[in-house]
């Protein structure tokens, strides 16, 4: 027999007040924060709605972008638009975020099916980051705009300040086609080669092309690491001295 989100609130009290405890918010609607820890693995095999965190995250993302694109504007109003979108993007990478989330102990809370928990799932970086951009999406369900810049702030403005330089060269996509364009005046190309595993951890293979060259090739769980993985390597080959 199935639970429901109301359920796990009473369940998970002692929890769910200890992670507003470390991220210095409060809920209102205690099921925006329940359902931002729910995996798409547990919500199949235990809840009655089968609802899960993903479309949280769809939203977070977007209030990620929006709240970290300003931070970087107002930060550092004479700096290009190809750096700071460098930067944002090394921030909301898959494992820039699954780090943030593992400040907060995030996978301690998060509710995951038994494949997943007994394939260490808590400290999986797609799984942290995937609950961590569902929990600001929570965040701005509930208490609005100002609230999710707000938590954003105190938990990335540390980390732009001690690592700008390295988060400038961290966009591996964005420092391959700033190179292409300066050399060619045109753009590589990214497609997917493969895609495996369950629909809870797919593993996804890309590779990036140039004028029908192919460059370099990735994998990773979602497929913009595995883009910027492609990226990666294709810098390397780029970059390395001709004999």
């Amino acid at each position: 027999m199935g639970t429901t989100l109301a359920a796990l609130i009473q369940d998970n009290e002692d929890g769910l007040q200890e992670l507003q405890e470390r991220i210095y918010y409060h809920f209102r609607d205690l099921q925006l924060l329940q359902l931002s820890l729910v995996h798409s693995s547990f919500a199949f095999e235990r809840l009655e709605d089968g609802r899960h965190n993903e479309t949280q995250e769809f939203l977070g993302d977007a209030v990620l972008d929006l709240t970290v694109g300003f931070i970087l504007f107002t930060r550092f109003p004479e700096m290009r638009e190809g750096k700071l979108t460098r930067i944002r993007s090394a921030l909301v990478n898959e494992y820039g975020l699954a780090d943030r989330a593992r400040e907060i102990d995030l996978g301690k809370y998060i509710l995951l099916g038994k494949g997943e928990g007994a394939s260490h799932g808590r400290d999986k970086s797609s799984i942290l980051s995937c609950a961590y951009e569902a929990l600001i999406g929570a965040i701005f369900l509930d208490g609005g705009y100002d609230q999710a810049l707000a938590f954003v702030r105190r938990f990335f403005e540390p980390h732009i300040d001690r690592h700008q330089a390295q988060l400038v060269s961290a966009d591996a996509k964005s420092a391959l086609q700033e190179l292409l364009q300066e050399r060619f005046n045109e753009g590589p190309e990214y497609a997917l080669t493969d895609e495996e595993g369950p629909a809870h951890a797919r593993l996804f293979s890309v590779a990036v092309y140039f004028q029908g060259e192919e460059l370099g090739r990735g994998q990773a769980s979602s497929k913009k690491e595995a883009e910027q993985q492609a990226a990666r390597v294709a810098l390397a080959h780029l970059r390395r001295p001709k004999s």
